[in-house]
């Protein structure tokens, strides 16, 4: 998945959790508008939906369940980048002028873009993580 859309669904999850949700959410509805208008009615419906369950989320400290929902809408928006790949600069644009302005500064760096680039060789291995990261052998 493209680093815009990682950062840009965890953006978007994080700043429905904000005072300044109707914003995020409009940003959100203007990306739908612009590849499918015909869903605007249901993404504004399961926005509303998302908002609650990212709230009683926190309420709760259930990080993991926040992150499922982030990446429920990560893939919805890889969705929109394949069905239009144009509105990728439109994401760049939500992302920077609406969700990252809402979020609280240790917020922000979480959806920071991430490149991470390793190399092994004969028997190494390597292990990388934007986050948390379990290993089980």
């Amino acid at each position: 998945m493209e680093p815009l859309v990682m950062a840009a669904g965890t953006a978007l999850v994080t700043a429905i959790a904000t005072d300044g949700w109707q914003q995020a959410r409009a940003g959100a509805v203007a990306l739908w508008r612009r590849v499918h208008p015909e869903r605007v009615p249901a993404i504004e419906a399961e926005l509303e939906e998302v908002r609650g369950e990212v709230l009683a989320a926190r309420d709760a400290g259930d990080r993991e369940a926040e992150d499922r929902l982030a990446d429920e809408w990560r893939h919805r928006l890889a969705r929109l980048v394949a069905a239009d790949p144009a509105a990728a600069a439109e994401i760049r644009r939500v992302l920077d002028e609406v969700w990252s302005p809402l979020l609280p500064e240790q917020e922000r760096e979480r959806v920071q873009n991430i490149t991470m680039r390793a190399e092994a060789s004969g028997h190494g291995r390597v292990y990388q993580a934007g986050r948390d990261q379990h290993i089980t052998e």
